[in-house]
């Protein structure tokens, strides 16, 4: 794409102009008369020098049946950026990658005080484009323009298919040009070479919502598909921000965790050790501790049990009960510890030890009432009891910084997934991820 120079200031607004074309006689309308180098019969599809006062022909092209139509009619007024723009030209302009054609439009609009602006629609992807102003400096697969680093995206070659209405160079159906892109969403820099002519734009991802209210376009906006190059990333510029969340919410939980561990005062209100005999019967096992005092605020009290279990177990029924208000608390536990080896080497399931913690347990004096199960005929068990009151319990904090993590790496995959979708139509595709055995 290549723009003439605005006016002066002070120069008379350019009018319309009805003039006939010479090949088939209809009537053409100039709407950027003084700036158009070229404009096109909509009846037969001539390209006529719109400075040559007789129109000359420049050329013709054959339009095929059901050949796209602009979604932004010829003549639309509408504000781009605070300026009124009309839409003078239309393109449809397509690179073939591996025998597939893909293919975008181009909108010439048109201001006679203002430069020439385009803007470019694929698969309901907008872009709102200038020329620009300085000349970007190009280093390996990077461009940097006004102090910005745009990544190398991908070139090729454009051709133009179809085109129709007014455009401030010599347009021609076939023209191809050597593009080269460059993307920092939501921007992306080209970089266009016809012949030894080389323009430079800059296109900013627009919605085609916007360009609707703009245009002031009946219906809605065609729906955007995929991910384009320049399309910004709907959850990339939060991603900083919530890890840096994150790690504050992290260091604030221990922060915390470390406080409550430091005033809690952990301290054993009861420890004893007992030994159940081989094949003691279920009844006569059970039995009840000593008296002991739970004191201070109330608070939770921890239980732990061990036992010198191996390829067995031992199921203990347990009941701390208050001697003062008769209250009680029952629950059982589980001391099991097996292990073994087998074609896969060796193994181990269970643990010696284990601890239960009962919450808000007040002050007072209590006793436990022991019931321990285990199978018949066992051989003997040694088995100790810890009581202690006032214990950190940390797993709830290990449940809320899981919370916290859970979000930041959903927003991260889907950034990362986002970005894998857009580079993966690049000249850079990310890396292809093979599964399976790769040899057929």
């Amino acid at each position: 794409m290549s723009a003439g120079s605005p006016p002066l200031p002070n120069a008379p607004k350019p009018q319309a102009k009805a003039l006939n074309c010479p090949h088939c006689g209809a009537a053409i309308a100039l709407r950027a008369l003084g700036h158009a180098e070229t404009v096109v019969c909509e009846s037969c599809h001539s390209i006529l020098d719109a400075k040559d006062p007789n129109l000359q022909i420049l050329q013709t092209f054959q339009v095929i049946t059901g050949e796209d139509r602009p979604l932004i009619p010829l003549g639309a007024r509408g504000k781009l950026r605070g300026t009124d723009y009309e839409v003078i030209g239309f393109q449809r302009r397509g690179i073939t990658v591996e025998g597939i054609r893909y293919s975008w439009h181009e909108y010439v609009l048109f201001n006679p005080y203002k430069a020439i602006r385009y803007l470019t629609e694929y698969n309901g992807h907008w872009n709102d484009i200038s020329v620009c102003k300085e000349l970007p400096v190009v280093q390996f697969a990077a461009a940097n323009y006004l102090g910005e680093v745009y990544k190398h995206f991908q070139s090729s070659d454009a051709t133009t298919d179809y085109v129709l209405g007014e455009f401030p160079w010599q347009v021609r159906v076939g023209e191809h040009a050597a593009v080269t892109e460059y993307v920092r969403p939501p921007r992306v820099l080209s970089a266009e070479k016809t012949g030894n002519e080389v323009t430079w734009s800059l296109g900013e991802y627009t919605y085609g919502s916007d360009i609707w209210k703009s245009f002031s376009l009946p219906g809605h906006a065609p729906e955007a598909v995929g991910v384009y190059e320049n399309q910004p990333s709907p959850v990339s510029e939060n991603v900083k921000g919530v890890w840096g969340a994150f790690l504050a919410f992290a260091i604030f939980l221990l922060l915390l965790m470390a406080g409550f561990d430091l005033s809690s005062s952990k301290g054993t209100a009861f420890e004893a050790s007992y030994r159940l005999n081989s094949g003691e019967p279920k009844g006569e096992a059970s039995f009840v501790t000593d008296v002991f005092p739970v004191e201070g605020r109330t608070s939770n009290v921890e239980v732990t049990t061990s036992a010198n279990v191996s390829n067995s177990w031992i199921y203990l029924n347990y009941a701390l009960i208050n001697q003062d208000t008769g209250q009680a608390w029952d629950f059982g536990r589980e001391v099991s510890y097996y292990y073994g080896s087998d074609s896969d080497g060796s193994w181990t399931e269970g643990s010696t030890k284990d601890s239960v913690v009962i919450p808000s347990v007040p002050a007072g004096h209590y006793y436990l009432r022991i019931e321990p199960e285990v199978d018949a005929g066992h051989a003997p068990i040694s088995y100790s009891v810890l009581v202690k009151r006032d214990v950190p319990v940390l797993g709830f904090f290990g449940i809320a910084l899981l919370a916290l993590l859970i979000p930041a790496i959903a927003i991260t995959w889907r950034s990362i997934s986002f970005e894998r979708a857009r580079w993966s139509e690049s000249d850079h595709p990310p890396m292809q991820i093979q599964l399976g055995n790769s040899e057929e």
